[in-house]
């Protein structure tokens, strides 16, 4: 190997003898390079580049005989060697990557370094000089590191970590420069202080900062808080007057740490500095509610069961750990514990307290937090759970889904007497879908364990299991219902007109629709039943058209009632009838079911044939007193005295009876407007009529044979039906 000096990589070909030559720098350290390296064939026309740990150009080449000089970087670094001769350090105390050099390509500087805490142009700390240079640059890194010097400028006010190696601006003026710490500022606590020979004025520094040492002498910490996670260097501020500083946790703003200062007898809250606890009740006691949700929960110390309700049960618990624990957590198989906190602790001044957490949007929840001496020593003298000493906690536990029994019933009460369910609700329904997190029943005790509809006309109920037993012949023998839940549409009734050829009949179906479409709330499906001869087959022929459990049956003599709501529900809860609404007769002036909107249970009429007077009276049934509309029966002589005369003999079979009675007299001696003379004429021939005949049922049943009605009118009255 020949070594030569050259200028450039161009002066080194020339010189070379063999298919490359190595251009390499004093700089570098090739301890434990490969001077045997060769490019591979397609890389051999470039000129091969390595860098330094500073830059992409070490100042080694590898340099090919012949061609243009073309750069190829590698990766692999060649560091620089370690030359402090070359340095010029201002200060003995102070220590630098003296590996540094200048880009090969740069022009000639004096390089200027600063330090950590002063750059270059502040505070000059090393250079290096490149032969023949004038001009300086100033370089932001590398930078020289002062070294901590302990010298008679230091004044340790505090115990402290500090940076001893921090100096002054040497622009500055001559000052006392005084330092803070990490809690307090330095005109509030100062810490460290500088002195600079002949200095009188104080500077307060806002950085750097001290870091006050760990001092546990005023620190009280319960057992259980996590010390690890406390910084036990925090101090008060100097200036505040003595005071016991309560710090917060997680939960609450007492329970953790206190700092008192000597003579100190306030207390001052710290919520803004938060510990976390890692739990003060000592044992989890579950409640099994018998709904094969048992055995769940994380770290479960006992297992008891549900004791009819939850004053009993807890007094129990309490009662049997008395001596063994002062704080537990007692939760429910009914709920899902997965990301509940069992660290929360209650306030110190609620520390004897019960502590209730909702269930859901429940505040009677089924999770506690107890103190169980006091609970066992004191609850027994309250008649409800409610009436001890209580603390309703606003954080919430979820339920697990109660079971759902979907079925096609017209009522729940077949399908609730028949169910057996494990758990101690479950939800009814004959909608599927339903969202059951939109209720929680309490399950405190009986009063609270209610039959709860969540939607019109109970489509859906929750019911509790203690409720079964009591189930006869509807819900409602269960004396303890709450209908204040009820959140949920249901399906909308079908509507079905039915028209026999009355004059008013399109007029009024019209006026109907018209009044469905002004609503967009309105979702019911319309039928009409038209020109079915006899009242029992225009009734099932009404049925077989609904596609719901039940229908709203409109006459066509009826002009419904434009605020009429048509969202109404049967209520499921009760055995399934019929519902009769009220219209108002313009003639008499009553107001009750005559030719009213008629709620139809479909079944019930399917399997009615018609055996009493009244069709709808033959089944169960109910009456709501809501205006449907307005029984506009007066249309022709004929149709009013067909009307009033089938009428009155209904009322005069219903005699003796009150309300029949006064109906009956307004019938027969009432007649308003138009047609109302044949009105009271036809009231007064068909209670002529039920007397003549001693009320004898087959011969009352006639008045519903168009022939025999007809006959008897022209006989009576000499009226024809209309054509």
């Amino acid at each position: 190997m020949h070594e030569k000096p050259v200028q450039t990589l161009e002066q080194a070909q020339r010189q070379s003898q063999t298919r490359y030559c190595w251009v390499v720098t004093y700089l570098a350290d090739y301890s434990a390079w490969d001077w045997l390296w060769e490019p591979p064939p397609w890389q051999s026309q470039y000129t091969h580049v390595w860098p330094s740990q500073h830059h992409e150009f070490s100042g080694t080449y590898l340099v090919p005989q012949t061609g243009a000089i073309q750069y190829h970087f590698n990766s692999k670094v060649i560091p620089n060697q370690h030359w402090p001769d070359r340095f010029v350090t201002h200060s003995h105390s102070a220590d630098f990557d003296y590996t540094w050099a200048p880009h090969p390509m740069d022009t000639a500087y004096i390089y200027v370094f600063g330090n950590q805490w002063w750059p270059a142009e502040k505070m000059p700390t090393v250079e290096y000089h490149v032969p023949g240079a004038t001009e300086r640059k100033y370089m932001t890194s590398p930078r020289a590191t002062l070294l901590p010097r302990h010298d008679n400028h230091w004044h340790t006010v505090i115990d402290c970590e500090w940076d001893y190696s921090w100096c002054p601006d040497p622009g500055d003026p001559a000052y006392i420069y005084v330092f803070g710490n990490q809690w307090w500022s330095a005109e509030k606590m100062p810490t460290v202080e500088y002195h600079v020979p002949g200095a009188t004025e104080r500077k307060y520094m806002t950085w750097p900062r001290a870091r006050l040492l760990p001092d546990l002498a005023h620190w009280s910490v319960p057992d259980n808080i996590d010390t690890a996670a406390l910084d036990f260097t925090w101090c008060p501020d100097p200036g505040e007057p003595p005071y016991i500083y309560q710090f917060a946790t997680q939960h609450q703003k007492t329970g953790g740490p206190t700092y008192t200062v000597p003579g100190a007898t306030d207390i001052k809250y710290m919520a803004e500095l938060q510990v976390h606890t890692v739990g003060q009740a000592t044992a989890v006691i579950e409640i099994d509610h018998l709904d094969g949700h048992a055995g769940k929960i994380s770290n479960v110390t006992k297992r008891v069961r549900y004791f009819d309700n939850y004053r009993d049960t807890l007094l129990r618990i309490a009662k049997s750990l008395v001596d063994q624990h002062e704080y537990v957590w007692i939760c429910s198989s009914v709920c899902d514990y997965s990301n509940f906190d069992f660290s929360w602790h209650p306030e110190q001044w609620q520390s004897h307290m019960l502590h209730v957490f909702a269930s859901d949007h429940e505040k009677f929840g089924d999770t506690f937090f107890m103190h169980v001496p006091s609970f066992a020593a004191h609850a027994g003298n309250k008649a409800l759970l409610e009436w001890y000493d209580v603390n309703y906690v606003g954080i919430s536990v979820p339920r697990r889904p109660m079971p759902v029994v979907l079925h096609d019933q017209d009522s729940h009460v077949d399908a609730v007497k028949n169910s057996n369910f494990a758990a101690p609700l479950a939800l009814f329904t004959v909608e599927p879908h339903i969202d059951q997190a939109l209720v929680t029943v309490p399950l405190w005790r009986q009063e609270t364990k209610t039959i709860t509809p969540i939607s019109l006309g109970a489509t859906a109920v929750v019911v509790p299991k203690a409720a079964v037993a009591n189930v006869k012949t509807q819900l409602y023998d269960y004396p303890h219902i709450d209908k204040t839940r009820v959140m949920l549409q249901s399906q909308p009734l079908d509507i079905v007109f039915i028209s026999n050829g009355e004059s008013n009949a399109d007029h009024n179906y019209l006026q109907m629709t018209m009044y469905l479409a002004n609503d967009s709330r309105n979702k019911n499906r319309v039928h009409v039943v038209k020109g079915v001869n006899g009242r029992v087959a225009a009734y099932h022929a009404a049925a077989r058209a609904s596609t719901t459990p039940w229908f709203f049956a409109v006459f066509a003599k009826l002009t419904v009632h434009q605020e009429f709501d048509w969202a109404w529900q049967p209520d499921r809860m009760q055995q399934a009838k019929h519902y009769i609404f009220h219209a108002l007769n313009p003639v008499n002036g009553l107001t009750y079911g005559h030719q009213a909107m008629i709620a139809y249970n479909k079944k019930l009429v399917l399997t009615n044939p018609g055996i009493g007077l009244d069709f709808t009276l033959d089944s169960a049934h109910e009456v709501v007193p809501i205006l449907s509309g307005v029984a506009q029966y007066n249309t022709s002589a004929w149709s009013t005295w067909r009307t009033a005369f089938r009428e009155s003999i209904k009322l005069r079979a219903s005699l003796p009876d009150v309300e029949a009675q006064y109906r009956l007299n307004q019938w027969t001696t009432t007649g308003l407007g138009l047609y109302g003379d044949i009105s009271v004429q036809g009231a007064k021939d068909g209670v002529d009529y039920y007397e003549s005949v001693n009320g004898d049922f087959d011969k009352l049943k006639l008045s519903y044979e168009w022939a025999w009605l007809a006959s008897y009118a022209f006989m009576r009255r000499r009226l024809t039906p209309d054509r």
